[in-house]
């Protein structure tokens, strides 16, 4: 197992001025701010991320990424039990969550759907390519939606990367559906999928391009 350098204390950090910091192993610096915060690494730290693990930059933020380092040097981390088990665990378990591809090319281990909300939004936007699906809703506290309606605005979906986000197309469509039935939706929601009602969406929500 490699030794690394203690790297100093960062002052900066993507997120803005580091509040607080902790070395949590060498060149690991885990950081607040005022807004948000995530791991630091040193050069030395960064270059020995495992390739399918490193990020582009030294900066893993909280939500997500933070888990990638602990994958990366898990062993390590439980050596000088600077996280206990089930920390480790949360961090593998983050990490086939949220960047399947990554912890398969890592592990070795495939990622089944049902252990990945990526996996299961790209999968249903995969089969959803060229159809209109919801991608904003009104109440029927809005005024121009009857009660027991929910107003939605499709688009029709012509790609979606590895992270599960859809590119949409300019397509657009403006319909009525049952508030019942729309509560009960799926992971994505394909306007051809639930009964609905084309309407005339209102002037205040027309798209800003159409003059």
């Amino acid at each position: 197992m490699p030794n690394f350098p203690l790297s100093p204390r960062p002052d900066q950090s993507p997120w803005g001025a580091v509040q607080q910091a902790d070395q949590i192993a060498s060149g690991i610096w885990s950081v607040t701010t005022a807004s948000h915060g995530g791991l630091l690494l040193s050069e030395a730290r960064s270059a020995a991320m495992p390739a399918a693990l490193r990020l582009s930059g030294d900066a893993y933020e909280e939500d997500c990424d933070w888990s990638l380092v602990y994958l990366a040097f898990e062993s390590e981390l439980a050596l000088q039990k600077t996280s206990t088990a089930g920390f480790l665990q949360l961090a593998r378990d983050t990490v086939r969550c949220w960047h399947p591809d990554r912890y398969a090319a890592h592990t070795g281990e495939s990622v089944a759907p049902n252990q990945s909300s990526v996996l299961r939004t790209r999968e249903a936007y995969r089969a959803a390519i060229g159809e209109f699906c919801t991608t904003t809703a009104w109440g029927d506290w809005a005024d121009w939606v009857p009660e027991g309606k929910v107003g939605v605005i499709a688009r029709k979906v012509v790609s979606v990367n590895h992270l599960g986000r859809p590119t949409y197309a300019d397509d657009e469509l403006c319909a009525l559906v049952d508030k019942d039935a729309y509560r009960e939706r799926g992971e994505v929601t394909v306007l051809s999928a639930i009964a609905h009602t084309i309407s005339d969406p209102p002037e205040t929500i027309r798209p800003k391009r159409i003059a």
